[in-house]
């Protein structure tokens, strides 16, 4: 079974952190990228032929500004052209302000059966730091309203480790969202970017980054409260209800095949990864005149084990150790390594696989990275 990805690169606002391609001035050209789209869902069906399709996801930039109109002529391509398992993980990314009954409605009906809610904080001055473009109200109404449209399974995005966030207010943040009665929740530490408003605020010593302490207390606190109230940490930045683990996000990690639709986004096939140029005109021209402006790479075997060992680690399931020993040798040093993150607290190796603890999850990239060939 596959995932298909499809990125809509429109925004309202460009907020402070964000390092992902978009744009704020697409409506001269939206109506040629949404054709582009479509085109090129029907060009690169066979990419993914023979494998039914699991899980779709509209990510972004922010999807939910797709017009009804815009968003059934993309699904209808899409199902038309390939093969979709009925009951399919059916994202959408949506933001608080452009949730409304209207739209939930018409989300609904388009087969949309999970939204991915932007809301990010439930303080008005931190929202306003990111330069987000919803209020706290609508961070908790919106909620409703999609629950009302007969949504059940939605997930909502919080970011922690912010300059002066201090401990008893992201506890607050983690209990209000809870009170929603949301199936999933991502939270993602804040990280300096280059290329975005808060690298340069940080350049200029305008800010002061939370300190590594501070970011790990706040980690600590999200694996606390959630778990106290039944979710289940799967991967270092998700927790779900049971029964409602992000599907298309965990076949990432699992090494599923993916197809990647528009500016910017990924493909993986098991052997190639390929990614499309990050620039709408470009790609709509590219598309237009069957000459896609695209990249890619032949994975190594240090590649696929080195992204074996980082996708493994982050989640629940672990990295097996005859998947890593099937790809490469693995040299004593290798075992002597994960001895002493065993001794450290942080991984424990059980029946052939290795899983970082509660403790070693604040320190996933390093420690994979140090396991790296």
């Amino acid at each position: 079974m596959a995932g298909i990805y499809i990125h809509i690169p429109f925004c309202k606002k460009a907020c402070t952190y964000c390092d992902f391609h978009f744009s704020t001035t697409f409506e001269k050209y939206r109506n040629d990228l949404v054709n582009a789209l479509c085109e090129e869902l029907i060009e690169r069906k066979d990419t993914l032929a023979n494998q039914p399709i699991a899980t779709i996801y509209f990510g972004g930039g922010t999807p939910s500004l797709l017009t009804e109109e815009e968003l059934i002529n993309i699904l209808s391509t899409l199902r038309e052209n390939y093969d979709v398992q009925d009951g399919a993980e059916v994202t959408l990314e949506a933001n608080p302000d452009d949730i409304d009954i209207s739209k939930t409605d018409v989300w609904a009906k388009a087969g949309i059966n999970r939204l991915s809610v932007g809301l990010q904080s439930f303080n008005t001055e931190s929202l306003e730091w990111m330069n987000r473009a919803h209020s706290v109200e609508q961070s908790i109404a919106c909620i409703g309203i999609a629950q009302a449209a007969g949504i059940k399974n939605i997930s909502i995005d919080l970011i922690y480790g912010l300059p002066n966030m201090s401990e008893e207010v992201w506890r607050e943040e983690i209990r209000t969202a809870l009170k929603l009665g949301v199936q999933h929740i991502s939270a993602y530490c804040l990280t300096v970017e280059p290329n975005t408003v808060l690298s340069t605020w940080v350049k200029k010593e305008k800010i002061q980054p939370a300190s590594n302490e501070l970011q790990h207390e706040h980690f600590t606190i999200l694996q606390e409260e959630l778990v106290n109230a039944g979710f289940e940490h799967y991967e270092i930045s998700n927790f779900a209800l049971p029964n409602y683990i992000s599907k298309h996000n965990s076949s990432y990690w699992k090494g599923a095949h993916y197809l990647g639709i528009g500016p910017s986004a990924h493909s993986f096939d098991g052997k190639y990864r390929s990614w499309n140029v990050s620039n709408n005109q470009r790609y709509i021209k590219g598309i237009v005149s069957q000459q896609p402006e695209y990249d890619f790479e032949l994975l190594t075997k240090e590649n696929r084990f080195n992204e074996a060992l980082l996708t493994g680690l982050r989640t629940k399931w672990g990295v097996r150790i005859a998947v890593l020993e099937s790809i490469l040798p693995l040299p004593q040093e290798f075992y002597q390594q994960i001895k002493a993150l065993e001794n450290k607290g942080w991984a424990e190796l059980l029946e052939g696989v290795l899983y970082l603890t509660n403790e070693g999850k604040s320190w996933a990239d390093k420690i994979a990275q140090d396991l790296f060939v």
